[in-house]
């Protein structure tokens, strides 16, 4: 046992670097494509223990998950209006197809990005040059970012990219265009403004204008009222003493007479001339005759 044993630890080492040069392995964020002497012969995309020939095939493996492309500096852009404008962008991609990434790029991811920047600049100075100052930095850019995002992915996928995001991180104004923009903006945010002052002037003296004319017309109704109900009020006393005087004219006179005296006399201060024989003092000359 002794005598074979140092070939049994060549034999084992013969193994393990035979294992080392034919076996490799593929996890969930890679692909990998296996060459033979140059030429693509097998994709492996998903995870495991795979084998190789030593010698005459070699792998190229790839990171499949969602990377970032980040523009180191923001573009000069112009709109419909001829305005120029800073955008900084970033997109978010990955490769879905090793092999047609290989073909394309020579599996250059450099050159990859490379590309991936250039189709998404020239798509965005072209969705900037239909659309307005105004639109560009709130308006459209919702429909900008998913219109760049549709154009860089159709773009991408000839090379084996997917585009999964396309984002405007800032859109500036040039500095020389700056103060000129915000004294228009200023402008047009005052002009509004007065807009909205006279409109409410307006409406405000046409509710008050109605205003006054409910409150004449209710007051002239409640007058109405009020005239309606005085008058039924003092045909109904007339109506009762009518009818008391009816009953007893002498007793009537004399209540009538006894008021007049009340009212009269009310205040020492009270002053008449009169003459004594006067039908004013009939009841104080006769007390007896209204019995």
């Amino acid at each position: 046992m002794k005598k074979n044993l140092p070939l049994i630890m060549i034999i084992a080492l013969v193994v393990l670097v035979t294992l080392v040069l034919t076996a490799f392995t593929v996890d969930q964020r890679q692909a990998a494509i296996r060459f033979r002497l140059g030429e693509v012969v097998a994709l492996h995309t998903t995870p495991g223990l795979y084998f190789k020939i030593p010698f005459i095939e070699n792998i190229r493996v790839y990171d499949t998950r969602i990377q970032t492309l980040d523009t180191k500096d923001a573009e000069r852009i112009q709109t419909s209006e001829k305005n120029n404008v800073l955008v900084d962008s970033f997109a978010k991609y990955r490769i879905i197809d090793v092999k047609q990434f290989f073909v394309s790029t020579r599996g250059d991811l450099n050159a990859a990005e490379i590309r991936l920047a250039q189709s998404i600049n020239n798509d965005l100075r072209d969705e900037f040059s239909q659309r307005t100052l105004a639109e560009v930095i709130s308006g459209e850019r919702d429909n900008i970012m998913e219109s760049l995002r549709t154009k860089a992915d159709k773009d991408a996928r000839s090379i084996g990219i997917e585009v999964l995001d396309v984002r405007l991180k800032r859109v500036d104004l040039v500095p020389e265009i700056s103060a000129d923009v915000y004294k228009r903006m200023e402008s047009e945010r005052k002009r509004v403004a007065n807009e909205l002052r006279a409109t409410g002037a307006g409406d405000a003296d046409k509710i008050k204008a109605d205003a006054e004319r409910q409150r004449t017309g209710i007051l002239a109704e409640a007058y109405r009222d009020a005239q309606k109900t005085k008058g039924e009020g003092d045909a109904q006393a007339a109506r009762i003493y009518a009818q008391a005087f009816g009953r007893n004219a002498e007793f009537y006179s004399f209540y009538r007479s006894m008021e007049a005296y009340r009212e009269s006399f009310r205040s020492k201060s009270d002053v008449m001339v009169l003459d004594p024989s006067s039908d004013f003092f009939k009841y104080m000359r006769n007390p007896g005759k209204g019995k």
